[in-house]
This record gives structure tokens, sequence and C-alpha cells, in this order.
């Protein structure tokens, strides 16, 4: 095996050019973790938002970007008893995903799914952990319950989407333009709303008979904070995963007094290893045998090689893709 690999490096924080391929040498696994040789890997807002200097990786997470990837393990380290060399694996990392080589907990890892490409299974992780750890953990979307995702189009959206009708939820989305509220459901959502020309919380409050939703699953932060509490029902959940439009909000408290409103999310990077080993726990056991049996797949919106993580980058920050952009190796 080569001691050197390829990866994206960027010296100083800036647009999508700091971006550049560069040769260093390839990364040891620990005794807990796992070495692969990355065949696809992710791109996802946090990426962007760390090459732009906002959102610095942990003290102990690699600098490279990167935080889903799939491929075959090389080497595994002294600890680690549930994968072999040779194993096809699509895993949640720290870091270190836009490179040939990269290393997770072994724990973070699961089997690429049957059926799937490693293109495909790199899709998975980030949006995956997740949607299941914000929407049915902490959430707790049940069977028979509506629930209103924001930014249908985007990884997460259609990701949560196939998540919730699965598991027997009504699902209503909002969406930028007739394209992607079509292509929402398409996969799966009973209504999408068009943000840019219609009023979600008036269209909610028709879907649902003026009852509201059960849930809103939000990544746009800011000014939809009151908005979504209005389009919210009795005992209803508001789960925030990103603030695009901000982080500060003005609400008016007595909404969550009246309707016993519950304010959660989180954010996953953060989290310890036992909580994202948990959430792989429950990935496989739950979800993954429902994308063994195609009723979820991730969409891929675009691939890049990897030398040309800058254009992928701008795509993503273009907000004109349905589903997940992938680098491949």
């Amino acid at each position: 095996m080569n001691e050197n690999h390829r990866y994206i490096k960027i010296d100083q924080p800036g647009t999508p050019d700091v971006m550049q391929l560069a040769e260093g040498p390839r990364p040891v696994p620990g005794a807990n973790e796992v070495l692969i040789r990355v065949a696809a890997a992710g791109i996802n807002r946090p990426d962007v938002l760390q090459r732009r200097g906002v959102y610095p990786p942990p003290p102990t997470a690699s600098p490279i970007l990167g935080l889903e990837a799939a491929g075959i393990v090389t080497a595994i380290g002294s600890k680690v008893a549930q994968w072999r060399i040779g194993d096809a694996i699509c895993a949640l990392t720290p870091g270190g995903g836009y490179a040939e080589y990269c290393v997770t907990p072994a724990a973070h890892c699961l089997p690429v799914p049957a059926g799937l490409s490693m293109i495909e299974a790199a899709a998975l992780p980030e949006t995956a952990f997740t949607v299941w750890g914000n929407l049915f953990r902490r959430g707790r979307l049940a069977a028979g319950e509506t629930v209103l995702i924001h930014g249908g189009g985007s990884g997460i959206g259609t990701t949560a989407i196939q998540f919730a009708k699965a598991f027997g939820a009504r699902v209503f989305v909002t969406a930028n333009g007739a394209d992607k509220c079509a292509a929402c459901v398409a996969l799966g959502a009973d209504a999408a709303i068009d943000y840019a020309s219609s009023d979600f919380v008036a269209e909610v409050q028709k879907l649902t008979d003026g009852r509201g939703v059960d849930a809103v699953l939000d990544i746009v932060g800011g000014d939809y904070t009151a908005r979504n509490l209005a389009a919210l029902g009795l005992d209803g959940r508001l789960i925030l995963v990103g603030f695009q439009r901000g982080t500060a909000a003005t609400i008016d408290l007595s909404a969550i007094l009246r309707k016993r409103i519950v304010i959660t999310g989180s954010m996953l990077r953060p989290q310890t290893h036992d909580e994202k080993a948990l959430l792989a726990s429950d990935l496989k056991d739950k979800v993954w045998p429902l994308i063994e049996a195609g009723k979820i797949r991730p969409p891929i919106a675009a691939t890049f090689a990897l030398a040309q993580a800058a254009d992928a980058h701008r795509l993503m920050e273009s907000s004109q893709h349905i589903g997940k952009i992938v680098l491949t190796l």
C-alpha cells in the first residue's frame, strides 16, 4: 500500500477555489478505527461551512473535509472485531472523507446496503444519522403523524421524506419551484409547497383541516421559527437541524404554552463516540433493511472527481441540486 495518498487541502478559508488537490502521508487507524480506501465521499453543508472558516473541526478530527464516505476496509485497529480487511462499508467520519484514504471509528461504520453502489452508499451516513437522530429519536415521529420538512430537495430533505414515509407518517415539504416540488412528491411526499409562491403556514392549515402538523424538521432557522410554531398543532415538536437563514429568531412564547410545543434539535459532529455508535446500531437494525428492500434510496444529484471538489461545492452553494452531491475516486 502506498504510504502517501491524495486529498483535498485547504490552506486558508475562502471560496471553493481554496480547495486544491494535494499529496501527503496516508492516515493510520487507531486501536478502535478502520482505514477505508475511499471509493466515494458525500458533500454536505457542514463541509461548505468548514471551508468558509465558520465551522471548525473538533480538535481531534482530521482537518480534511468530508463527513461521510464509502469504500473498502484496508486496515483495522488492534481492538476492532466487527470488520475485516476487504469489507465494503460506508461510514460517518469525523473528517477526512475528501481523500483516497480515510480513518474513522469502527463503530460508526455500516455495511454497504445490498443493491446500492458505492456512490449511493457514500450519500447515506451524514443525512441518515442526522434524520434518524433528530426526527425519530429526538422528535419521536410515529406512524400516523404528520410532518413538515423544509428544504425537501436537499440531502436532509430527500432522506427525511423517505424515512418518514417508510415509517408510516404523512409528509408535507417545502421546496423552491415546481421541479423540486415534483421531485419531492415522486420520492413519496404527500404534498409539496412552493415556498416562493405560497405561504407554507396557510397551506399546512389547509392540508390538516386547521389542526397543524405534529412535527417540523427545519434546516432554515431564522424567521422561519415563528412560522414553524404557527404551523404546529397541539403537542407539536419543532426539530432544528440547520439555520440557513440565521441563528436568531423572534417568537411568541405563548404559542409554546398554548400548544404544548417542544423545541429540540442537535448537531451531529459534536456528539460523543457512543452517541454516534448508538445511531449506527439503530440504522443498521431499523433502516438498512428498508434500503435493501428498495423502500429507501438516496437520490444522486451529481458526481464529481476528487480534483473537481470546488465545482461540487459551487453546485452545493447554488442550491440547484435535488438530492446528494458525491465525489468519486
